[in-house]
């Protein structure tokens, strides 16, 4: 319910609780059931490209690290391919110096390769790793089957999550920068041609030519509909912007909860404030970012924002659709980092997103690392964590255990306002008393037969508020003893 007192700085879209629970049941709602499609015998490849992606094989490169950092890297793909709704058949791995420029895996493998799709029965090949479109065309044409690559399977999970109109229009320009270079028709469909239609009926002396191909018209309109995408997500970007700096007007300290994609991060967020945004054990289950306020122990207010989950090799075409929503970490004022403490390679993941941070300015940012999930963790790798990262919080959001640690933590890291004041408040003005408990830090507390006397840190703003009722230093020591 939302607090009655009118100086709340906050609209009622950031404070309106999600229903979580209905996104989940709506998501899974209509799923897939494999065995019982009836598929056409004739059928187009466009048509077979639209019916059947079902039934997949996983193929990746090894080039370097260990077989280990191999098979994790596998393992995540299948977690990704599941999450998009596929059935995973097989998984295989290739030892290579670096892919093969025509095929990403050795050409002699695509023949193997080839005899594992037709032995599984599968309809899709997805590679771990972004292919050229040259090796898309090359594969599919030995393997006669669909392929697709870790950006396009990344992408197809966004397209299915992506909840707000900022969202889809940030999928939606991700999408549609990936396809332009690798836009192509089938059989002769894309490759036909229009006569040039300039200087009359006929095109005119000079202007008869053979036109667009019917894919430079494709490219055209989707190089028309990329611009449209930015001016859109610029202006929605904006609007962000303006409700970042009613917040900061407000010094309302900013914390932006960040981390690798399914480390528990939305569950975080409904542990320390209630949200009740949605929650699943799956990659990329949150991507519209979540503002939630907060209360320090102290009365002081803070907000909470969920984020987008990273993941190792995320597409560049990811990182510049959603840098206006990424911005939101890198305008706060505390990052708090949260790591699966059951994954196989937490320092992975962490690496990982290190690096995202760093390309949208969020670096230099204060951390706060937490390990989560540390009830389905091993005592083993536990211990070996808190000696990698002795300043770490550990803590378990679905349980509940550490939460209070967390939060102790966040609370100990917020910015202090910057500006110490002496002043004694009238009693009637109690509004300033309470904006001074919520914005400021209170450091001492007295009543006076004239009003109460606050000794407070606060920031430049409230501060220039309270110069009026400065109390005189001789009348706080007379008071005071």
């Amino acid at each position: 319910m939302r607090d009655q007192e009118t100086y709340v700085p906050f609209s009622d879209d950031e404070l309106e609780a999600t229903t979580g629970e209905f996104e989940l049941a709506e998501r899974q709602a209509l799923r897939r059931v494999p065995g019982l499609s009836t598929e056409l015998t004739d059928i187009t490849e466009v048509e077979y490209r639209q019916l059947r992606l079902e039934r997949v094989v996983l193929v990746g490169v090894w080039t370097e690290g260990s077989q280990t950092d191999a098979d994790n890297s596998l393992t995540e793909l299948a977690a990704l391919a599941e999450t998009a709704g596929s059935q995973v058949l097989e998984g295989l791995i290739q030892r290579r110096n670096r892919p093969d420029p025509a095929t990403y895996v050795g050409r002699g493998k695509v023949d193997d390769l080839g005899a594992v799709v037709l032995s599984t029965g599968a309809d899709t090949v997805i590679c771990d790793g972004e292919l050229s479109p040259s090796q898309l065309r090359n594969l599919e044409q030995r393997t006669k089957v669909k392929v697709i690559d870790r950006t396009a399977l990344i992408l197809d999970i966004f397209a299915q999550h992506a909840k707000s109109k900022e969202g889809k229009a940030q999928v939606e320009l991700a999408q549609l920068e990936y396809l332009l270079p690798r836009l192509r028709g089938w059989g002769e469909t894309l490759s036909r041609q229009g006569g040039g239609a300039g200087g009359g009926a006929g095109g005119g002396v000079g202007l008869r030519g053979p036109g667009e191909t019917k894919l430079e018209t494709d490219r055209r309109r989707i190089r028309t509909r990329i611009a449209r995408l930015r001016r859109e997500i610029k202006a929605m970007k904006t609007v962000r912007q303006t409700k970042r700096a009613r917040r900061s007007r407000n010094a309302v300290p900013a914390v932006a909860i960040a981390g690798y994609t399914n480390a528990g991060k939305s569950s975080l967020l409904n542990r320390l404030t209630g949200a009740g945004v949605l929650v699943e054990n799956a990659l990329f289950a949150t991507l519209d970012p979540t503002t939630r306020r907060a209360t320090a122990a102290d009365g002081r207010l803070y907000t909470l924002s969920d984020t987008v989950g990273f993941v190792r090799h995320l597409p560049h075409q990811i990182v510049e659709a959603f840098r206006s929503t990424l911005e939101e970490v890198a305008a706060a004022d505390l990052v708090v980092h949260v790591v699966d403490g059951a994954h196989p390679d937490p320092e992975e993941q962490v690496r990982a997103v290190r690096e995202v941070l760093a390309e949208v300015g969020a670096d230099r940012l204060p951390e706060l690392l937490v390990v989560n999930k540390i009830d389905a963790a091993d005592e083993e790798t536990l211990l070996r964590l808190k000696r990698l990262w002795p300043d770490a919080v550990f803590a378990a959001a679905h349980s509940g255990r550490g939460i209070d640690d967390v939060r102790a933590a966040i609370e100990q890291r917020l910015p202090s306002p910057a500006v110490e004041v002496r002043a004694v408040l009238p009693y009637d003005r109690g509004d300033l008393v309470a904006r001074v408990h919520r914005q400021g830090e209170v450091l001492s507390t007295a009543h006076l037969p004239e009003g109460t006397l606050l000794h407070v840190r606060v920031g430049e703003a409230l501060a220039a508020e309270l110069a009026p009722f400065a109390a005189a230093e001789e009348r706080v020591v007379a008071y005071t003893g």
